[in-house]
């Protein structure tokens, strides 16, 4: 959230559905008329004055056994699937790279730094940043809750897989990792089943000593979690520290003096589809004398007691009897609503409580009509409206009050409470005793969203200076009695989260952020971005018809892009910004790709056009909002938007019912009742609307899924619904919903069990609109899935993504196969396949966009995937002079390759041979390839034999092909396929 740094005021927690004007503050990017994002965030989640609605767990949690048996499927997979050598191809973007966790720089040489991104896996740089590369890919888990080098052998790193935030995109992890060769490889080190590590120490002087901070589950209750101890570098662990099942730990520092003080973070947090607690009495500072083997808690000074939430603990290396704690602590402290600035004769919202139908009927329409515009009710209400509906009994007075302030709705539950919130303490006496030492209020670090953050830093060599962050960065140097911004230039992302200070250097530090990794040798007075990295964390795709197309998405705290599809990271021009909060879905009208509708967390969605030619204009907030006397809309944090296919001027849109606009979202039409179960409401928005899909067949044939497990039907536009649900496992989120392009009753569907820490495969077909479902998931490994989307050319082919990959089967799912090589194990959150160009564009939550030609796959349709060998044609190439030249010694001959590929259905256990003729049949070039079942190809360098010049005698020389075309005759063992290359 990149909002101005010199200024952090309080966030006005108003109503979602009323979107009031911010005029100051407002994250670059964010248009007028819409709520702050942040606002949005923190308004639901953490907070313990809402009562708790936890729901019964659909299913139970996957066991250990099972996510090994997935992971280890997965591996084998890998290993033996027909698209291991199949092109994939990276687009980016980097401009905005992703959230940081942690940090592990090699102190004995500072360039040399690796980077953990919460759903990107793992980075490591030898030049400071100014390159990285992946370290960590085809693990069993990309996320990454904490990184550690040993200060005694900067060769070993450890990884703990799992982020230690608690956010609804926090992926869960697969145990700790040790690498002894500085990231080359890896050995699997246990603790598999904590899903997310907080903290990793180790010894100073012995690197087979390893502490683990074991949070645990994050959806579920469990006994692995707390303080894990290794002698023998991982091969077996002790347990010596457990609060209780809904308690773990988040963070753990030690003495480096005295190796056998340390002190832990313990924190109870547990979160669901509807609620979570981040806070309560299992969190505490533990303390150690004995190397970790045994432990008691440190009480005298600090907060104690149900509204303790996260806390961050560091230690001054210099001094190590001075300790600093950041501690979210959720005590209340309520105070009255702020009522609007009463001015003189104005209708205040109080009023309405006890207001007769007679009274308000007698009301003054100016007063009526000022107070409706005011409180943006809908345009559609004015003062003359509501009184004649007021007289008819449709609703009384006090649904005027309750119109933004329904107490049943999350949207208005934070509206008269205030907590306490960050909080610093300090201990000089090794965390004996601790005193709060912040002097000044910490209201704008947390916001009440202090689970996501919780950490401080203090400098290696002034026990003074201490760091802590939350949205800002704050840096003081008095002992935390004060602070001021560190954050304020420089290309710095809000939402902090890691710091590395330079213990010889402490001007020199690193910063990790929702924005990726700063640098600063000046202290923090500025800062530069190291944003290289694909690590985008986008939560959906979208594709436009412009010639190249454009790729658009949103993304986990960095709003909304679009970008070329033929982008080359760090390469060709960098992707631009639509909007800013947490981007979400994207829809673009096909007749014109400056229309865009696009928005952010919670339903905030406008119409904006891009087009530059007269200079962009205002976006236009286009949210539904509901009638007087209504129940408030519920908006999931994706909320669903979807383009007709038919008209583009008809847009539908996803509350706990569905919406229709006829004309570009000017005015909306509700066209469902509630579709959902209608849940108890806890402090995250439940029984909402999780997807709409449209028949790309038939106008009017629509689908809507929910986060508490429906899936409902019409097939007249919205008169009559129909619960389709019923053959379908219960209470599952429904992750996407795909009806067929090749035949109308066919539809088919993935859920997901993520919010019960259940990690099966839900993947579903139906043929008859719902009325029973068949499962897909044949020989997938247990894993969740979040989309599936038919080809639409070859019914047989599906792409489905899930939380640990992507997956692509080519016969109607009766097997699938893993899509490796050139994508890492990253969740695939959303897909689309391009509707001209037929080139599967993938949305990962971690490592940005990846663009797949699937031609070749389309083209075996009919049966052909049973086929023994299959050629494909590749694109036309264009000839040019400059083949084989060199402009100059020292720039590279510019040397052509082009690769043809093919399909070997059946092996026939020797390699595939290419032969490649010239127009007259003569043979010029033998290729050889790989005859492994799968697709392969063959690179032709251009080149051909040809005869010498004329008049000269000598021997076919070899030379650059011209201008014509070209066969290719593959063969494997008795098998050929024949295709041709156009060279222009």
């Amino acid at each position: 959230m990149n909002r101005p740094k010199f200024v952090y005021c309080l966030l006005l927690l108003l109503s979602i559905s009323v979107l009031p004007a911010a005029t100051q503050h407002r994250e670059p990017g964010t248009p007028a008329g819409a709520a702050e994002p942040e606002a949005l965030k923190i308004r639901y989640e953490g907070n313990s004055r809402v009562p708790s609605a936890f729901q019964p767990a659909a299913v139970g949690p996957s066991t250990v056994e099972e996510l090994n048996a997935a992971a280890a499927k997965r591996r084998q997979m890998a290993e033996t699937s027909i698209f291991k050598h199949y092109p994939v191809r990276s687009i980016g973007p980097t401009v905005m790279s992703g959230r940081v966790v942690d940090l592990a720089v090699n102190e004995q040489n500072p360039k040399i730094f690796y980077v953990g991104y919460a759903s990107g896996g793992v980075f490591k740089t030898v030049n400071n940043g100014n390159r990285f590369e992946p370290v960590f890919d085809h693990q069993r888990a990309l996320s990454i809750g904490d990184l550690a080098l040993a200060p005694s052998n900067p060769e070993v790193l450890w990884v703990g897989t799992g982020e230690n935030n608690s956010s609804r995109s926090s992926y869960a992890g697969a145990g700790v990792y040790k690498s002894i060769d500085a990231g080359k490889s890896w050995q699997f080190a246990g603790l598999d089943f904590t899903h997310h590590v907080g903290r990793i120490v180790i010894h100073p002087q012995n690197p087979e000593t390893v502490w683990v901070a074991g949070i645990g589950a994050l959806y579920s209750k469990g006994q692995d979690r707390g303080v894990y101890k290794t002698t023998d570098g991982g091969k077996t662990w002790k347990q010596t520290l457990f609060v209780n099942d809904s308690t773990g730990v988040i963070d753990l520092v030690i003495n480096p003096q005295n190796p056998r003080q340390l002190w832990a973070a313990s924190w109870q947090r547990l979160r669901n589809a509807g609620h979570f607690v981040g806070n309560g009495a299992g969190s505490a500072i533990h303390v150690s004398d004995d190397g970790g083997e045994t432990w008691r808690k440190s009480v005298n000074g600090f907060p104690q007691g149900r509204f303790v939430g996260r806390i961050g603990l560091d230690i001054c290396l210099s001094k190590p009897n001075v300790l600093y704690a950041v501690v979210d602590n959720q005590e209340e402290t309520r105070k009255p609503k702020k009522e609007e600035a009463a001015e003189k004769g104005r209708l205040q919202k109080a009023q309405f409580k006890d207001m007769t139908p007679a009274a308000l009927v007698n009301l003054p329409n100016a007063d009526l009509d000022t107070f409706l515009v005011k409180n943006n009710f809908p345009k559609k209400y004015t003062a003359q409206r509501v009184k004649e509906e007021i007289r008819k009994g449709r609703y009384t007075p006090q649904a005027l009050l309750n119109y933004f302030d329904d107490d049943s709705d999350a949207n208005a539950n934070l509206f008269s409470t205030q907590i306490k919130g960050a909080e610093i303490y300090r201990s000089d006496d090794y965390g004996k005793t601790w005193r709060k030492v912040n002097a000044q209020p910490l209201d704008g670090l947390y916001y009440t969203y202090g689970y996501y953050f919780g950490q401080v830093r203090v400098s290696p060599t002034n026990p003074d200076q201490v760091f802590t962050w939350g949205v800002p960065l704050l840096v003081s140097n008095d002992g935390a009695k004060t602070f001021t911004l560190t954050d304020t230039l420089g290309r710095v992302h809000s939402d902090h989260h890691a710091m590395w200070i330079n213990p010889k250097d402490p001007a020199h530090i690193l910063n990790g952020n929702d924005g990726g990794v700063n640098l600063t040798y000046d202290g923090g007075s500025s800062w530069s971005h190291l944003n290289t990295p694909s690590v985008g964390q986008f939560y959906s795709v979208m594709v436009d018809l412009e010639k190249p197309y454009n790729v658009y998405g949103g993304l986990q705290d960095n709003g909304v892009y679009y970008g070329s599809s033929r982008s080359v990271p760090n390469q060709s021009q960098d992707w631009d910004r639509l909007m800013g909060g947490d981007g979400m879905l994207v829809a673009v009208d096909p007749r014109n790709s400056n229309l865009t509708y696009a928005g952010f967390q919670y339903g905030n969605y406008f119409r904006v056009n891009k087009g530059k030619a007269n200079g962009r204009t205002q976006p236009v907030l286009i949210t539904p909002k509901h009638d007087i006397g209504e129940p408030a809309l519920r908006f999931n944090w994706r909320t669903p938007v979807v383009l007709s296919r038919h008209n583009p001027d008809i847009l539908y849109f996803g509350s706990q019912r569905l919406h229709r606009s006829l004309n570009g979202a000017e005015t909306w039409q509700t066209i469902s009742p509630d579709l959902t179960k209608n849940k108890k409401q806890g402090n995250v928005p439940y029984s909402t609307l999780t997807v709409i899909a449209e028949s790309p067949l038939t106008f009017g044939l629509l689908y809507a899924g929910t986060d508490d497990g429906n899936v409902q039907l019409t097939r007249d536009g919205g008169a009559t619904w129909q619960l389709v649900s019923g053959g379908l496992p219960p209470d599952l989120w429904v992750s996407s919903l795909a009806p067929s392009g090749h035949d109308e009753g066919t539809i088919y569907a993935t859920l997901n069990g993520y919010r019960y820490d259940d990690f099966k495969s839900y993947v579903y077909k139906s043929t008859d609109y719902g009325k029973t479902w068949s499962s897909l998931k044949a020989d997938l490994p247990e894993e969740c899935a979040n989309v599936i989307v038919e080809d639409p050319v070859n019914s047989d082919l599906l792409y489905l993504g899930t939380d640990h990959g992507t997956y692509v089967t080519l016969d109607g799912a009766h097997t699938w196969n893993l899509l490796a090589g050139g994508l890492p194990n990253v969740a695939n959150y959303d897909m689309i396949v391009h509707p001209r160009d037929h080139e599967l564009v993938i949305a990962t939550h971690g490592r940005s966009m990846y663009v797949v030609d699937v031609k070749p796959l389309q083209a075996l349709k009919n049966g052909k995937v049973s086929d023994p060998l299959v050629a494909f044609e590749p694109g036309p190439v264009r000839h040019d002079k400059k083949w084989g030249a060199q402009e100059h010694a020292f720039v590279p001959v510019e040397n052509p390759a082009l690769s043809l590929p093919y399909y070997v259905g059946q092996a026939s256990g020797g390699p595939v041979r290419a032969e490649i003729v010239d127009g007259t049949g003569k043979t010029i070039r033998q290729l050889e390839g790989s005859g492994t079942a799968g697709f392969g190809a063959v690179k032709w360098d251009l080149k051909g034999k040809a005869p010498a010049e004329k008049g000269k005698k000598g021997d076919l020389k070899e030379s650059y092909v011209k201008p014509g075309t070209y066969g290719v005759k593959f063969t494997s063992g008795a098998a050929t396929a024949e295709t041709k290359v156009v060279v222009r």
